[in-house]
């Protein structure tokens, strides 16, 4: 019986360390929606940040940036692409692990979600047709458009009221508006501002900015230990120079 005992004992510290080898191979132990995937849910219309390549492929500052976090979890990252509003509620509700998508820290979305620390500062900018007259003070006379959800819209319709900005699904439509003649500027981040301009020929971005925030990862509030490990991938990655070279690649400074 006590030989019994022992071999019984034997194999089940064999299969514990077998259990733990295979435990410290598969990450770093944080739990997520599925084992092994890091679920991030964006909005790919907001180039440099996220955005569609021309494979169908998910691209972008905030695409790599969760690529490289994921890389140092263990993870295999998936890029869920929606609304932007849908891509908060997302965490939220717990249908992804991160939301990345330009996304500003602000009082009302601390209350129903986690932060991580800062990785990018974004400016908003005001986008005008060429040879118009719209000024940072005369805005609250124009119609502006706006991405539905983003800060662009909550701070333009907290100054100007909600019947002086018009919301659109995504940045593009907003710009698309503003060519046809439906609103008189748009207000956005500044990087995706610049690639809209670009695209555009008679469209130009006013000299002043309207505001400047902090991106940072929104995560679920139940799931501090993502939270702690996100922010500990993101110094690493900080400090390593990976993020500052992703940010570069997108918005080149030289």
């Amino acid at each position: 019986m006590k030989k019994l005992f022992a071999v019984v004992l034997a194999a089940l510290m064999v299969a514990a360390l077998f259990a733990g080898c295979g435990a410290s191979k598969s990450g770093s132990g944080v739990k997520t929606l599925e084992s092994g995937k890091l679920i991030m849910s964006t909005n790919a219309a907001f180039p440099p940040y996220e955005m569609v390549a021309d494979d169908g492929t998910f691209e972008g500052i905030d695409v790599e940036i969760a690529g490289a976090i994921a890389k140092k979890l263990g993870l295999e990252l998936v890029v869920d692409d929606m609304d932007f509003d849908a891509a908060l509620l997302a965490v939220q509700q717990g249908k992804s692990d991160i939301v990345m998508a330009g996304v500003t820290v602000n009082e009302d979305r601390k209350l129903v979600m986690n932060f991580s620390d800062t990785y990018s500062t974004g400016v908003q900018v005001v986008i005008v047709k060429e040879g118009s007259d719209v000024t940072l003070d005369n805005l609250g006379d124009k119609m502006i458009g706006a991405q539905r959800g983003t800060t662009g819209y909550i701070y333009t319709s907290d100054d100007y009221g909600d019947d002086h900005v018009t919301a659109y699904d995504n940045g593009t439509s907003a710009v698309q508006a503003l060519m046809n003649g439906q609103v008189d500027c748009v207000v956005i981040d500044s990087a995706p501002a610049k690639a809209f301009v670009e695209a555009n020929p008679g469209l130009t971005i006013l000299d002043t900015e309207y505001t400047s925030e902090d991106y940072a990862i929104g995560m679920n509030k139940d799931n501090t230990a993502l939270l702690e490990a996100v922010n500990g991938a993101l110094k690493e990655l900080t400090e390593d120079g990976t993020i500052p070279a992703i940010v570069e690649k997108y918005i080149p400074t030289k």
